[in-house]
């Protein structure tokens, strides 16, 4: 009776957590891992290192203290040699927690990308994560590439400083690299905007759309159902029209076959029948063909030469010959009528 029980608690409990992570993983809580549940420790020697810029050995010589005892806490071992340039943690024989030497690694590389200590030695807490955001290779032109990285920080930073609130993790653009640091359903969102920044999306967008989340993650009405109809849906459009090619080369049907061998002279002679000609013929007519050429080319020079005794034609000389035209119209139109004139005198002769 009582192993049914068992059994039957050990399903309900199965089926919950099913179901918990069916609805939404990032509520389902992780139980901390402690020292009691691995008392007899580690067997093995695991150790990772770590090259850093010469500029942060004087931060680092001065802030080691603090990441040992940070580290020694998880019975990790923290070494700095200045002379190669390197960090490097290992385990030893006390270490209850197998992960832990992976979250020494993170911490070590953080540091080597000049996240401070403060916000390093966070990346030891179970529900902390980091990434380490490789972006010199996205962008080929480096002006493009320096001024899609300037847009995550924004002016003044409140770009960098909006993503930080609203994921919840630390950010740090660094050179060729994003460097992130909290929770991990924050880092999933911080690495979308960066990759999305770095492909010629602007952040706002995706801050915008993460605002628009967190409104609605606090609504009891609507933080279970779809949000797609709520989002904004930002379409990529091509301000400037792409500058057309002077010649354009147009592509030809595919075909297997080769293309036809060109015809050689013999063919040609061949074709128009000079290959059978004697050789006096070919003199006779290729003397023929030149005195052609040489009649052709002395009309051209004739009539080239006679251009230029020609006198060229007068601007009012076409104004002129309608000038004249109108002028005899008018004459015409201005002659006297005798007879017309000669009545009118005797009328008034009368009145007299």
């Amino acid at each position: 009776m009582s192993s049914g029980d068992e059994g039957g608690g050990g399903s309900t409990a199965k089926a919950t957590t099913t179901a918990v992570v069916e609805g939404n993983a990032w509520a389902m809580d992780i139980p901390k891992f402690e020292e009691k549940d691995n008392p007899h420790g580690m067997l093995e020697e695991s150790k990772f290192a770590t090259l850093f810029p010469k500029y942060r050995e004087k931060y680092l010589r001065e802030v080691w203290p603090r990441v040992q005892e940070a580290l020694a806490e998880h019975r990790v071992k923290a070494e700095l040699d200045a002379a190669e340039g390197s960090m490097t943690v290992r385990t030893t024989r006390k270490v209850w927690d197998p992960y832990v030497i992976v979250k020494a690694r993170d911490l070590i590389k953080l540091l080597a990308r000049s996240v401070p200590v403060e916000q390093a030695v966070r990346v030891l807490q179970d529900d902390v994560g980091s990434d380490i955001i490789k972006i010199g290779g996205m962008v080929r032109n480096r002006e493009r590439f320096v001024k899609r990285r300037q847009r995550l920080v924004g002016p003044g930073g409140s770009t960098l400083k909006s993503i930080e609130l609203l994921t919840g993790c630390y950010v740090l653009v660094q050179g060729n690299t994003v460097a992130a640091l909290g929770p991990y359903r924050g880092l999933k969102q911080v690495q979308r905007i960066v990759v999305d920044t770095m492909n010629n999306v602007h952040p706002i967008y995706n801050i915008k759309s993460l605002m628009i989340k967190r409104e609605l993650a606090r609504d009891s009405d609507l933080k279970d159902e779809n949000w797609e109809r709520f989002l904004p849906r930002f379409e990529k459009r091509t301000l400037s029209k792409r500058k057309q090619p002077r010649k354009v080369r147009r592509k030809t049907e595919y075909t297997p076959f080769p293309p036809p061998q060109p015809e050689s002279k013999v063919d040609q002679q061949l074709a128009t029948g000079e290959y059978f000609l004697r050789p006096e013929q070919k003199r006779a007519r290729k003397a023929q063909e030149q005195k052609e050429r040489q009649r052709q080319s002395q009309a051209k020079r004739e009539d080239k030469r006679k251009r230029s005794f020609q006198a060229p034609r007068e601007v009012g000389e076409a104004s002129s010959s309608g000038s004249m035209s109108g002028s005899k119209a008018k004459k015409d139109s201005n002659e006297v009528d005798v007879d017309m004139l000669t009545v009118k005198v005797k009328k008034i002769k009368k009145k007299k």
